[in-house]
């Protein structure tokens, strides 16, 4: 028969063993999950002195408290008498397994990190990358959202972003716009260089400096082209764009220099 009473003996004296050892894990456990709560926010306090990144602060502060807490528990288990080195083991070898099938999720997130450290461009950048072209609107830890002139979303994964070349119009403050306009091989292009470079000089949104600037590009099949080159800030890119493609249409006519356009001579001959 099976002895109760010596069972019922041997469960109190292991309750009575480890009854401390759990309590005071208990007591580490609430101790430890406070500290680690005012560290974080202690660094959060910090970071916000400091102006640290909008999209860096969230990622270290997780990254701390999920390392922090990882921490704590291993201690405990230690403490309860878990064998911790096995435990770790396990963990090792089911990171390994997740890390395996998610490599480019992993590769997105390591490009995040990179990006929000390096920081080759910032949200507001003007960015040409991956055949998108457009304002980044936000960074985000496996993701880069960016609006394009069309206004519609791309979103594109910062593993190949941070791999892959880019652009960014914005990181010296200045931006040139390039058009070229064709005049007639019959029009007189000093005149025309000085209705378009006044054009650039009443436009609010170019910059003054640097100068804007009119030079021929080609002599093409049909036309004289001219190279446009005024300078606006990334904000005011478009406006400059479009307002001096409209306004130099617009001058060039009232200065009576025409803009060519292809056309094919057709001669029709009779038969004899």
């Amino acid at each position: 028969m099976i002895d109760i009473e010596y069972f019922a003996k041997k469960g109190i004296d292991y309750i009575v063993d480890v009854a401390p050892m759990f309590l005071l894990a208990i007591v580490v456990l609430f101790v430890g999950l406070r500290v680690i709560k005012g560290i974080v926010k202690l660094l959060n306090k910090g970071f916000e002195k400091k102006n640290t990144d909008q999209t860096l602060r969230p990622f270290i502060l997780s990254l701390v408290n999920i390392g922090l807490k990882a921490m704590l528990f291993i201690s405990i288990a230690s403490m309860l008498s878990i064998e911790t080195t096995s435990f770790i083991a396990v963990l090792g070898a089911a990171g390994l397994a997740v890390g395996l099938a998610l490599q480019g999720t992993l590769a997105n997130f390591a490009g995040g990190v990179l990006i929000l450290l390096f920081k080759p461009f910032k949200v507001g950048d003007l960015v040409k990358a991956q055949g998108h072209f457009g304002e980044i609107l936000e960074i985000q830890i496996f993701i880069t959202k960016m609006a394009t002139p069309n206004n519609q979303v791309a979103i594109i994964p910062n593993g190949i972003l941070s791999n892959g070349s880019l652009i960014n119009y914005s990181a010296l403050g200045k931006i040139r716009v390039d058009l070229t306009i064709g005049i007639s091989y019959n029009a007189d292009i000093r005149k025309a260089k000085e209705v378009l470079l006044e054009v650039m000089n009443n436009e609010p949104k170019a910059l003054k400096d640097p100068a804007p600037f009119v030079g021929v590009s080609e002599l093409g099949d049909s036309s004289v082209n001219l190279a446009v080159r005024p300078w606006a800030t990334p904000a005011n890119y478009w406006d400059v764009y479009f307002n001096t493609l409209e306004n130099s249409k617009v001058a060039l006519d009232n200065a009576g220099i025409s803009i060519p356009f292809p056309q094919t001579d057709v001669h029709l001959f009779q038969p004899k």
